[in-house]
């Protein structure tokens, strides 16, 4: 029976490191139609985000159903509840990407960034896809240690952040106010991609420890 269980756990974990996989992929794309106006990309984005709609729900479904069966305690009961945290912050990332997919094919056939803040999104599309391919390795591994190191990688991003923003508010901005708020906001949607991967690391943290790790981030 408890051999079973375990199967049923081990699952759960698979199907949260798919979903993980999923989002950096959907957020990998949506950087390159934002970076190239590139509408068929951008699309495909919008169109695949059902899929981690639906595997959030999977992973909900089969999270409630060990709850009921098996009534699990202690470390099972901090998995199971923390998968269903995980799953929706991982859902919500990829609703991120979906947003960066459709300011790009909003503003098509036009750019929706000026040559200077390109490097920027470049790097923080970088930095996105190396946490969700770092978050699939912890949910599959529970590594703790590497699940604190992903806080350096989202350090990376408010950075870029913090960089990209001064830019927009610089004096020697000259696309006008429209493409600032395009810009300040697309910017956010990156910071809070990396924020979900964050707030998931640290539930692996919790499973494994049994205390959730303090922290400023949001």
């Amino acid at each position: 029976m408890r051999e079973v269980y375990q199967e049923q756990l081990d699952k759960l974990a698979d199907e949260l490191a798919a979903m993980s996989t999923m989002v950096g992929n959907a957020m990998e794309q949506a950087t390159t139609a934002l970076l190239g106006a590139d509408l068929s990309l951008a699309e495909q984005v919008i169109d695949d985000d059902l899929k981690v709609d639906e595997a959030r729900a999977r992973c909900e479904e089969h999270a409630f159903g060990l709850l009921a069966l098996q009534a699990p305690v202690a470390g099972d009961l901090r998995t199971v509840i923390s998968t269903i945290h995980a799953a929706e912050s991982l859902e919500r990332m990829g609703d991120l990407a979906l947003h960066v997919a459709k300011a790009a094919r909003r503003r098509h056939p036009q750019p929706v960034l000026p040559e200077d803040v390109k490097t920027y999104f470049s790097q923080m599309g970088q930095v996105a896809v190396k946490l969700a391919n770092r978050l699939n390795q912890i949910l599959r591994t529970q590594d703790v240690q590497q699940a604190r190191d992903l806080e350096g990688d989202d350090d990376e991003m408010d950075d870029l952040h913090r960089h990209l923003f001064s830019v927009v508010m610089g004096s020697e901005w000259s696309h006008g106010v429209s493409a600032a708020v395009d810009i300040t906001l697309l910017g956010r949607f990156y910071e809070r991609f990396a924020d979900h991967a964050v707030s998931v690391a640290r539930r692996i943290i919790y499973v494994v420890t049994g205390s959730m790790p303090s922290s400023d981030h949001s």
